[in-house]
Formats: structure tokens, sequence, C-alpha cells
């Protein structure tokens, strides 16, 4: 059976399309090129016109498959499954990729159980192998300690989930207007499902920190020796404007909340200004914060693998150089 075509399942909130959906047209657009085929994304959703959906084109998309309907309002994966179903079944197309998110980490699995389809989870590169046109999907393995690279040669569609902030949005090309095509789907009421149903959904009180948005993220890792220690970490991300990430160790130990965690099992962030504060630079929180605009580490081991990432380094003693710049930061202020 023929299958072709890059999909991208895009993602939208209140009439307005998420930026990781321009996440994955960069990471889709690089691999359909290389395949010679349509990049296409797919939104299921409510409330997104032509005109919005029209940025998803400027982005690289070939076409997009824009579903509208009330019933779409909120996630809820059977519904959302059987309308992709019911587009694969229709057009086949060759790879599918995701975000790594709730919705996509949701969404994905289900979809190829029911398709007997292969999937690789929370992807950090992708590429197409020469010779065979296979997808090459690359993430950690063995708790973050080696990178596996895996394929699903005997199964098509091809799906994968990538990590939010693994790469750059795709930018935005003028000269892609009115080169691709909106094709509106009709909802077709026979694929609700109708057994579940949203009634409320409740955010952790955590969950307000949003370390992937920010501009500046301070993180902590185990040289701040104790849970009280990270009020330094707080004060100097204040004094920036920023917010406060940590390493899996503290989080591991009861220091700091998870929605701070940056890592390959945490979050990975790609702020303008990172600085790492007694963080010794294990893989798995390189991975999370490497594509950082501008890295600053702050260790008194001048061996800590960190420095090999950073920018600009600082080996000293952290409780004696953090107290020091926020008392500076604080005279600025004044």
């Amino acid at each position: 059976m023929n299958y072709k075509g890059v999909w991208t399942i895009a993602e939208a909130a209140g009439g307005e399309i998420k930026s990781v959906s321009y996440e994955l047209l960069n990471r889709g657009r690089k691999l359909a090129d290389k395949l010679g085929s349509e990049l296409i994304s797919v939104l299921i959703t409510n409330n997104v016109n032509n005109k919005t959906a029209e940025e998803l084109i400027l982005r690289g998309a070939d076409k997009v498959y824009l579903i509208n309907a009330p019933e779409l309002e909120n996630f809820i994966v059977e519904n959302y499954s059987n309308i992709l179903i019911n587009l694969i079944e229709k057009y086949k197309p060759e790879i599918i990729l995701s975000a790594a998110t709730r919705a996509g980490r949701t969404l994905m699995p289900h979809i190829a159980t029911r398709i007997n389809a292969g999937l690789t989870a929370d992807c950090t590169e992708l590429d197409i192998e020469e010779k065979t046109g296979n997808l090459l999907q690359t993430r950690p393995a063995i708790g973050g300690n080696i990178m596996a690279t895996i394929k699903t040669p005997d199964h098509r569609p091809e799906m994968a989930t990538v990590r939010p902030k693994s790469t750059k949005p795709a930018p935005i090309n003028e000269s892609r207007k009115g080169k691709g095509k909106i094709m509106n789907i009709e909802f077709d009421s026979s694929l609700f499902d109708g057994r579940v149903e949203r009634i409320a959904f409740e955010k952790n009180k955590d969950e307000n920190v949003n370390i992937q948005a920010a501009d500046i993220v301070v993180s902590g890792g185990r040289g701040l020796q104790k849970k009280e220690n990270f009020a330094l970490i707080k004060e100097l991300a204040d004094h920036l404007g920023g917010v406060v990430g940590a390493s899996r160790e503290t989080v591991d130990r009861g220091w700091i909340s998870y929605p701070h965690q940056v890592g390959l099992s945490g979050k990975t962030v790609t702020p303008k200004l990172y600085i790492a504060v007694g963080i010794s630079g294990a893989i798995q929180h390189l991975a999370g914060m490497k594509t950082s605009d501008t890295i600053i580490a702050i260790n008194k081991d001048p061996e800590a693998p960190i420095f090999k990432v950073a920018d600009f380094g600082i080996i000293g003693d952290l409780f004696e150089v953090i107290p020091e710049l926020n008392e500076s930061l604080k005279k600025e202020v004044e």
C-alpha cells in the first residue's frame, strides 16, 4: 500500500495556534524535503478560522487539514483519535509527528495501538535514512545515559512524539503566501465517542511555573546542599525578571517541585539567558538547556561538564558568588 506525505499534529487553544505546532513544522519540513513529499499540518479544534490557520502555511506546511467543531473544543482522546484514524485511512501518510505535550503523549499511543503502527516517544532528533527512506527517531534511553536511534520499518505510518522546545519554531515566510491550501474538513458526528465528558480542569498550583516560556532561567543543582538555599536562586531570578529551574537531583531530593525540573526527564528550555548554579552538567541536564542563547555556569569544580557548553563560566563557591551578585543587582534597582 502506498503511503506518502509527512503530517504534523498542530495544537490550538482559545482560537489560537500553539507555538509548539510551529516547532513541529520545522522538523516536518526537513523530513518532507528529504523525502520529496508534501508537509501537511492537521488541526483538530474549535473556532480557528482560515486566516489564523494560514500561518501554518507561511511557516512551512503545504496543506492544512482543518477540522472545527464545538464538540472538539476540549481535548478528549477518543474523539481526536477517531478523527485522525479516519483521515489516516483516507489519505495514508507516511510519517506523523506530534509534540510530546499532554495531548500528544495521550493521543499518539492511542492511535498507534489501534492501527498497529510503530511509535517512538519523546524524540530529540529526527532524520531520514538515505537508502530506505525510513524515519530515524533519536531519543534518550537508559535514564538518559545514552541516545538511541530507533526505526519502525515494517509498518506505516511511522509515528513519533517530539520534545517541545527541542528545536526553534519555523519562521514566517511571506513568500509562501497563497502557495499552500487549507482544506476545511467537515466534522463527522459519527466519530464523536461521547462516553467521556470534560467536567472541569484544575491546575496543580505549581503548574503556573512555566520555565519553557521564560526568557531567563536560573537553575540550582546539588551544589546548593539543601532546600533552604534555593532562596538564593529565587532572589537572583527575581532580580533578573526570570524563573527558577532545577536539576533532577534537587527535585528527587524534594528540595523543589517537578515543574521546575530542566533536563531529559523534565522540561527542555531555550531561554535567552540560562544560569546554572551548582550544577555539574550531567548529559541529562545538558540536553534540556544546551540550546539556550547564552549560558552562564557557576561551579567550584573547574572540570565540571557544564563549562563545556557555557558561554561564560565562574569558577567559585556559589555561596560567595550568588550573594554578591544579588547584592549588586539590589543596588542597581535602588
